[in-house]
């Protein structure tokens, strides 16, 4: 089928499109600041505001995904999101667009901007005439979800919290996986709305115990505070949390409301979707980043995202010296000289054992995924590319990984932090690390150099 999706450069867009291409789909990526490079479907830069490039851009599809919301933008989103989708339906509707697919929320009467919103863009939609199928669903565990995101913090980050009352507001959060399967499903179902959830009620409280429990940090103590309102509430989680300050108001607004299915029959007749409890689906975010960290290691930009801090390096290689770079890759393990500054290494190996860690060098029969290479784990070898995932570090997990190519070698350590110890790990130790990380670069390099000089033998 040739589909277009509207916000494919967003948290649900870019696993949509991964999905869709992967069951054989031709799609066309819709956004302001989709790229080529952004994503592996054809790209087409379009404002969905303007109806005529839209339609023009639409031309040919046959179903359609709206995943588009102005939340970051702050005030007046409502306006602007009513905006936007009266132009997607009305230019779906001109390019003879057959079904709308639109993710919408849960939420009866909502109070809040945010979910009274979500209810207009679906209507705004179908007033058009185009069939629409709208999902409507409460938060999705995923790493690059603000609401997911805002509980990683919240959790990490606090071994104690004051909490308002909204964190007995029931809802009824959805797997990221569960919610593709829905989305795949929605382009053959009948036009309507559908309520979709995961298999427990919860409430927010609940949601940071199990966050804690899956995660295998220490119960969090919350103290409930009634009249602190959502507004105040959310002036102390901009100090937590690093997530959109815009987009996190316009949602701690909204946790007044319930977010749990009311009529659950429809869904569960037009789908075959089995969704998975709070506990499952938590363990499948953070297992899904763990493999998309692992995947997309060598694209991750400098510096803080979605819970995990990356170091980027780039060392020039000598002429000639590619070769030499790409066999010390292969001789890793065994010795801290192998990856330079072994004195930083030494005092990393001793911390750890001061906090019950047992690391301990070792090198591999073989440099193939799955062997043990030091404190580490090979997950992903190549013609000139390793990755190490860590095993059994105590402040959370580590990746580094080195690529090799167009005279550069490309290195990249990334870390998610487990609990406080982890996010003080990092922190207290931020210098040490980047200057660390340069170094262990420019050794690798420098090996090769003194290799291909005759003077040393590669390390």
């Amino acid at each position: 089928m040739n589909i277009a999706i509207a916000g494919a450069s967003g948290f649900v867009g870019r696993a949509l499109t991964a999905q869709l291409l992967g069951s054989g789909h031709d799609v066309v990526a819709l956004g302001r600041s989709v790229t080529a490079g952004s994503t592996n479907a054809r790209a087409v830069a379009v404002d969905v505001g303007d109806e005529s490039a839209t339609a023009d851009a639409l031309t040919g599809v046959e179903s359609a995904y709206y995943l588009v919301h102005s939340m970051a933008a702050g005030g007046g989103f409502r306006e602007a999101d009513l905006r936007l989708a009266t132009a997607f339906g009305r230019a779906a509707a001109q390019a003879g667009v057959g079904r709308i697919v639109y993710v919408g929320a849960l939420g009866e009467a909502p109070s809040s901007a945010h979910l009274a919103s979500r209810h207009e863009v679906g209507a705004a939609l179908a007033a058009a005439g185009v069939d629409v199928v709208e999902l409507r669903a409460a938060v999705v565990f995923g790493a690059g979800s603000i609401s997911f995101e805002m509980l990683r913090y919240l959790t990490e980050r606090l071994p104690a919290m004051v909490c308002p009352r909204w964190v007995h507001t029931g809802i009824q959060p959805i797997a990221l996986v569960d919610l593709l399967a829905y989305l795949e499903q929605s382009l053959h179902v009948a036009p309507g709305i559908y309520e979709i959830g995961g298999a427990d009620v919860t409430t927010y409280r609940e949601l940071i115990a199990a966050y804690a429990r899956v995660r295998g940090l220490r119960p969090r103590r919350i103290i409930d505070i009634p009249w602190l309102t959502p507004r105040l509430s959310s002036y102390w989680v901009d100090l937590v949390t690093p997530v959109d300050r815009s987009v996190s108001h316009a949602l701690i607004e909204s946790l007044v409301t319930e977010v749990v299915v009311v009529d659950p029959e429809p869904a569960r007749q037009a789908f075959s979707v089995a969704p998975m409890g709070v506990d499952r689906a938590l363990a499948a975010a953070l297992d899904d980043q763990d493999a998309d960290v692992t995947r997309s290691l060598f694209a991750r930009r400098q510096g803080l995202v979605d819970g995990v801090y990356s170091v980027v390096v780039d060392v020039a290689i000598p002429p000639g010296g590619e070769d030499v770079v790409v066999h010390g890759l292969a001789t890793v393990g065994g010795r801290l000289g192998w990856y330079g500054a072994a004195p930083g290494w030494m005092a990393r190996l001793a911390l750890g054992r001061l906090v019950g860690e047992r690391l301990r060098r070792r090198r591999p029969v073989a440099v193939v995924p799955g062997a043990f290479v030091d404190w580490w784990r090979i997950a992903r070898v190549g013609s000139g590319e390793l990755v190490l995932r860590s095993v059994g570090w105590f402040p959370g997990d580590a990746w580094l990984g080195y690529r090799v190519g167009q005279g550069t070698l490309h290195q990249v350590a990334a870390f998610r932090p487990r609990g406080i110890p982890g996010f003080l790990y990092w922190k207290l130790l931020g210098r040490v690390h980047r200057v660390a990380f340069n170094r262990m670069a420019c050794h690798r390099v420098s090996r090769s150099q003194d290799h291909a000089d005759g003077s040393v033998a590669a390390a």
